[in-house]
């Protein structure tokens, strides 16, 4: 088990699936509640952690946005951003793909300019200090009217050249893609690569409208598509990318235990699957810590390990000669 771990340490790969709030260690989260005088319901560090016990999404979603709330300044999204591309450098995430929510910030009373120079500052460093790669996404809640989601559209067109794509996240049931058809179409006009949320907890048929409705070019999550095998076939057969999170399905209950996981499965039927933490401060583990669960529960091997890790360069944003890059790297560790 520690060579494997060891191994996978220094595997180099991509995160692709990764909400930046989600990366609030409790830590900063209490630091920042102080800074700003935002009354949390946690005494200290581990009353934080004791609550990351969910029984489903809703539940985790209200932790969520609560801890968002006490981000308030550029300064606080400058350290949250570092703080998650500091742990890309330790765990040899070479590239990461971070969605941005600037309606979860709005709702605070945080315009998008205060978050995106945080945010635009410590990418820059990152990539000035030690050559971390990193894209935003801009990630829309589904939750919200679709007008909502346009107008947030509007207001980032100032930072068009700081967003790689558009993505689509928050409690999928009852919001199907169907209701954001406009949205994407808009997105696309702007030249946008477009992503989204699906097969998560809504059925598999969020999975085909995504694709056929909203025209991604990737779904996130995506693990229900075991449910239909046709579905499963033209996944394989488009080589469409499923960004899938191994703890957090389990903290959300999609599986019942990592050994439930159906992500090895879909990994044997030539699916494009590839390996995310999601929420990583809420769910127990960051990149690395999602591979070594994989491999204690379900068998994970250096072969399969390497596979996905391929996938994650595979199924990134980047261009061809970006991609070709790590893949050296990748070939020679």
């Amino acid at each position: 088990m520690a060579e494997f771990n060891d191994w996978i340490a220094g595997l180099p790969k991509a995160e692709l699936h990764l909400h930046i709030d989600g990366s609030l260690e409790p830590g900063r989260l209490l630091q920042l509640a102080g800074k700003h005088g935002v009354d949390l319901p946690y005494a200290d560090e581990a009353a934080v952690t004791a609550a990351c016990e969910f029984d489903n999404l809703d539940e985790f979603l209200a932790m969520y946005y609560l801890g968002a709330s006490v981000l308030r300044d550029e300064e606080d999204f400058y350290n949250l951003m570092m703080d998650y591309l500091t742990k890309c450098r330790t765990q040899n995430i070479r590239h990461c793909e971070v969605m941005i929510e600037p309606q979860t910030y709005a709702d605070n009373g945080v315009p998008i300019d205060i978050c995106m120079r945080g945010f635009k500052a410590a990418v820059n460093d990152a990539r000035r200090e030690w050559g971390q790669s990193c894209l935003m996404i801009l990630s829309i809640m589904r939750h919200a009217p679709e007008e909502e989601g346009i107008k947030t559209l509007k207001a980032a067109e100032p930072y068009r050249d700081d967003f790689i794509a558009l993505g689509l996240a928050s409690s999928e049931v009852p919001f199907p893609p169907a209701q954001f058809k406009r949205l994407y179409e808009l997105a696309a006009s702007q030249e946008y690569r477009l992503g989204a949320h699906a097969g998560e907890e809504g059925p598999p048929g969020y999975i085909s409208d995504a694709l056929d409705l909203l025209h991604c070019e990737r779904i996130d999550h995506g693990i229900r598509c075991a449910e239909d095998p046709a579905l499963v076939e033209r996944l394989a057969r488009e080589q469409i990318p499923l960004t899938v999170c191994p703890l957090s399905n389990v903290r959300l209950r999609c599986f019942n235990n990592m050994s439930d996981h159906n992500i090895l499965q879909l990994l044997d039927r030539n699916l494009c699957v590839t390996v995310n933490s999601d929420d990583p401060a809420y769910f127990g583990g960051y990149l690395n810590e999602n591979f070594q669960a994989l491999h204690a529960h379900l068998g994970l091997d250096k072969v399969q390990a390497a596979r996905l890790a391929a996938n994650s360069f595979t199924a990134s944003y980047l261009g061809d000669a970006e991609k070709a890059r790590f893949f050296e790297e990748l070939e020679a560790y």
